[in-house]
């Protein structure tokens, strides 16, 4: 059985199978609405029912409030359909370049960056592309079903090598697992690209890209993509961190600053010790805000943890940023392993 998805006010319809979401139908029928995660928490794909029935297989852990589920806000990445629907989304430009693959991959590369992330790269079958933008990600695909999300971290450019900057996380089996146990040679399963967070390059507006912590690998990618193209818009990277330490990849933005007229690089440091004289501090949202009083003809790219990305969503349009022109990537981290 299958229902009828009416999205307003685009007016374009797809269908969506039972048990289906609604994200994985219209990604399937190349319709692209925004999502992040994907798993319910980052609230990046809320959207209105404005008619029809939908159900949840689990409300647990879902980033509504009570209020939107009584106002018909829905999450399309898990919401099913028990009907027809007519539903309110945006649509984004969609990606018909990129095709989503489950592939093998073999770690041909692992190296600390600082004390708590990790580079590895992956190396993609000869015989096999894989067409990604900067700023998407891909899963790993975890033998008990589980799938870990990572930003790639390189420009596709090579589009058989996958670059991931992976930050331990306390209690992570499976950042636990790369740190100590993932060996050179070893295969991981991998789906992808995802994603909707990627610049948009039929604008000439200039870009804040606002990275926290490990944020910095899609802005990483973002940046040397738009090198290779020749895009010259202004760009401000704004990387928060704790200390420095944290800026893992510090001399390449500073190269890109010193190479390139049109990128300017601010870090800014949260938690600065006695050493990191030379750094802004305080929050990255709070700097851009300092920085610009007006931010009506800029487009502002966000990610790294929910509270800066929501921070800088609450915040930034009182400087005149309007709502669309605000994208964001929100790292959530996935549920642990559950033992009986």
């Amino acid at each position: 059985m299958s229902f009828v998805v009416k999205i307003e006010p685009s007016n374009l319809s797809f269908t969506v199978g039972k048990n289906e979401s609604i994200l994985a139908a219209a990604l399937r029928q190349h319709i692209a609405i925004p999502y992040g995660c994907r798993n319910g928490i980052c609230g990046s794909c809320k959207g209105l029912v404005l008619s029809g029935e939908i159900t949840y297989p689990s409300k647990d852990s879902i980033a509504l409030t009570q209020e939107e589920f009584d106002s018909q806000v829905a999450l399309f990445c898990q919401a099913q359909a028990l009907s027809d629907l007519t539903i309110n989304a945006p649509l984004l430009p969609t990606l018909n370049e990129t095709e989503v693959k489950k592939l093998p991959c073999r770690v041909v590369e692992k190296t600390q960056l600082s004390h708590d992330v990790i580079g590895v790269k992956l190396k993609l079958p000869a015989a096999e592309t894989f067409q990604f933008v900067g700023g998407q990600y891909i899963d790993i695909l975890l033998a008990d079903g589980r799938r870990r999300s990572f930003s790639i971290a390189n420009a596709p450019q090579d589009n058989h090598l996958i670059e991931l900057h992976i930050r331990l996380i306390e209690g992570g089996d499976f950042t636990h697992f790369v740190f100590d146990e993932l060996q050179l040679k070893t295969i991981l399963r991998i789906e992808g690209p995802h994603g909707n967070f990627f610049l948009k390059e039929d604008s000439e507006r200039p870009v804040i890209l606002m990275a926290g912590g490990t944020g910095f690998a899609p802005v990483k990618s973002i940046v040397e993509q738009s090198l290779l193209k020749g895009i010259t818009r202004d760009m401000y990277l704004y990387w928060g961190a704790r200390t420095s330490q944290d800026l893992y990849m510090h001399e390449l933005a500073l190269q890109w600053a010193q190479d390139y007229l049109h990128i300017q690089y601010i870090p800014v440091l949260s938690e600065p010790t006695s050493t990191s004289t030379d750094f802004r501090t305080g929050w990255v949202h709070e700097a851009i805000l300092e920085d610009f009083k007006d931010l009506s003809g800029f487009e502002v790219y966000a990610c790294g943890p929910p509270a800066m990305v929501a921070a800088g969503k609450t915040s930034l349009p009182s400087h005149q940023l309007l709502v669309e022109n605000y994208f964001s990537d929100a790292f959530e981290f996935q549920e642990p392993k559950k033992t009986d």
